[in-house]
């Protein structure tokens, strides 16, 4: 063919003129793909598919532009068209235009769409009802006072958690990130919340001034703010005014009973809730040494107002936690919690965290679990959104009856309201053990041990998990890295129980005596003997240790007998189910459990 004709040609069929007008509206839909849609929230995978469409479809454009005309009868072949239109055949390039921006401009509106639904879906995932209370900044020149802005933050959270309408994540989470953080998005998604709040405390002598602003982080738009300055003796009224102002913009409903918690003044003593405030800073560190200061100043608070249900309750509370934390035996530690916890409902029988301490001791000392299933409902009807509680009621009471589905239920109603928890993280994977889903239970104790490899209940957990599924050299190594970073006795005799299991009989032995030098220098839980002679064999000497367990009281070790997966050797020993009935009786193993 003449190149000239053939140029020609292409003219004569208005193929130029649709590839400038195929142009120019790729152009602009390859512009909308990648500057809108990202910010539309559009994945990129949608970017890519338009861009590779519009790359292919310019050739197809172009073989039609010649094949093809548009004509007064339609569209029609180009050899058989009528040629005496020419008029119409001259615009034929205008109806591609129009076709063209016509399906650039319903993409453009079909990946609005499609983006609002993903981003109204991603909203979707977090409840509109929800909060985080982030760290409160300390403006005192005194940065001592610290303890204090951490105490406003803790109080306006604790009144938020009693409003069953609302999903309010726990301290522990919350106290991961700074005041007033750049990334509040990434923060909220991870926390599993919509709204954000954030403020400043500024304390000096007797005069607060405390911040505070409500963001959506969802939209970074700010809810709303104020500024309070007051007296310290009025602090409590602010912290209760904070907390209602945040239940109504967020249009939770109150029940009577929640407006009446969320306005209750503790203690008309300032002194006495400045050492409240002191003990609480301690007790949120949970170590035995910290512990012990946080039991000081409470019974210092206690002295100044010895009215003050709530200091007798973060008493209790210390008191039960210190045998977990190798600060002290459950004989000596349990009766001293109890008596702080009935002393707490005594003064204030809406106390949530005295009944959750006497739920946990009901069952961890006394081994009544019916008992401590009515505390525990009675608990979280108080504060549905107590994590602690919530893990506590998992560990102490629904995994020892059997009740091992529910446990795991509640543990993962538990780490959503405290997500970066570490023991709550940790008992989840546990309770997965206890269920049978090992694959889960490693892969959650692998998630937590990535979270804080210094985490030792984690590896422990995990170390057991991998023995169970029957990879025991690296069950070995976890239980090695565990006791390098704890003298906790209890994965010790985990560890001397497996090297006795393997045929390491020399180190078990070397283990079983490093246990009892310890013993004779401090408590330890006969538990982890128990271990070591179940491995080397000697059921009369495990069986000896499990039942001083028991005269222990030691709730933490003795408590899941029946569910233990260490123990199952025993469970043809009459002398072993003698002892199990006195702890989990029979009838009350796998009784189904009801939560109001």
């Amino acid at each position: 063919m003449n190149p000239r004709n053939f140029f020609g040609e292409l003219m004569r069929r208005n193929v130029y003129k649709v590839a400038v007008a195929y142009a120019i509206v790729g152009w602009l839909l390859v512009q909308v793909a990648t500057q809108v849609f990202p910010f539309l929230e559009i994945p990129n995978w949608v970017v890519r598919l338009v861009i590779a469409l519009v790359v292919i479809g310019f050739p197809v454009a172009l073989v039609i532009a010649w094949a093809f005309e548009a004509t007064p009868e339609g569209i029609k072949r180009t050899d058989v068209a009528d040629t005496a239109n020419q008029h119409s055949k001259k615009r034929t390039w205008i109806y591609v235009v129009v076709i063209g921006a016509a399906f650039s401009i319903g993409l453009f509106f079909i990946g609005r769409y499609t983006g609002r639904t993903s981003s109204s879906a991603s909203s979707s995932e977090l409840p509109a009802k929800s909060i985080a209370v982030l760290p409160f900044d300390n403006l005192s020149e005194d940065k001592s006072n610290a303890y204090f802005a951490e105490g406003v933050q803790d109080e306006i959270l604790t009144r938020l958690a009693k409003v069953a309408d609302l999903k309010v994540i726990s301290r522990t989470s919350t106290q991961h990130f700074k005041s007033a953080p750049d990334n509040l998005p990434q923060i909220a998604k991870q926390l599993g919340v919509a709204n954000i709040l954030e403020g400043s405390v500024q304390k000096a002598n007797d005069q607060v001034r405390v911040n505070v602003q409500l963001i959506n982080a969802l939209t970074d738009a700010h809810l709303w703010a104020d500024t309070y300055d007051r007296k310290l003796i009025d602090i409590f009224s602010v912290e209760s005014e904070i907390a209602k102002t945040i239940a109504d913009t967020l249009q939770a409903k109150l029940t009577g009973s929640e407006k009446t918690a969320m306005s209750k003044k503790p203690t008309a003593n300032p002194e006495a809730y400045e050492l409240y405030l002191n003990g609480r800073f301690f007790w949120n560190k949970r170590t035995a040494v910290d512990l012990r200061k946080s039991i000081e100043y409470f019974n210092q608070a206690i002295e100044k107002d010895p009215g003050y249900a709530q200091a007798y309750a973060a008493l209790a509370q210390s008191w039960k936690l210190l045998p977990a934390f190798n600060g002290g035996a459950p004989n000596d530690c349990f009766p001293q919690a109890e008596a702080a916890a009935r002393k707490a409902l005594a003064l204030d029988d809406t106390s949530s965290n005295a009944h959750a301490a006497l739920a946990s001791l009901k069952g961890l000392n006394g081994f009544d679990y019916p008992a401590a299933i009515a505390e525990y409902e009675r608990t979280l009807q108080l504060n549905p959104n107590d994590a602690t509680a919530r893990q506590w009621f998992a560990n102490d009471t629904l995994a020892n009856i059997g009740q091992t589905e529910r446990e795991v239920a509640e543990m993962k109603r538990a780490v959503e309201l405290d997500p970066l928890s570490l023991i709550i993280n940790s008992n989840l994977g546990w309770a997965c053990i206890h269920a049978g889903r090992l694959d889960d239970a490693v892969a959650q104790l692998c998630k937590t041990v990535e979270m804080d490899g210094s985490f030792y209940y984690a590896r422990y957990g995990l170390a057991l998990a991998l023995e169970l599924k029957g990879a025991i050299p690296e069950a070995i190594a976890e239980y090695q890295k565990t006791i390098s970073i704890t003298d906790d006795s209890v994965p010790l005799g985990m560890l001397g129980r497996l090297y006795a299991a393997a045929g390491r009989k020399d180190e078990a032995q070397k283990t079983l005596q490093q246990l009892r030098q310890i013993r004779e220098q401090r408590y330890i839980p006969a538990y982890s003997l128990a271990l070591v002679y179940l491995g080397l064999s000697d059921r009369n000497q495990a069986l000896n240790w499990l039942e001083q367990g028991y005269r222990e009281h030691d709730g933490f070790n003795i408590g899941p007998i029946r569910i233990d997966p260490l123990l199952n050797s025993l469970h043809d020993d009459p002398r072993f189910e003698a002892l199990a009935e006195k702890i989990v009786p029979a009838r009350e193993f796998g009784k189904t459990v009801t939560q109001k």
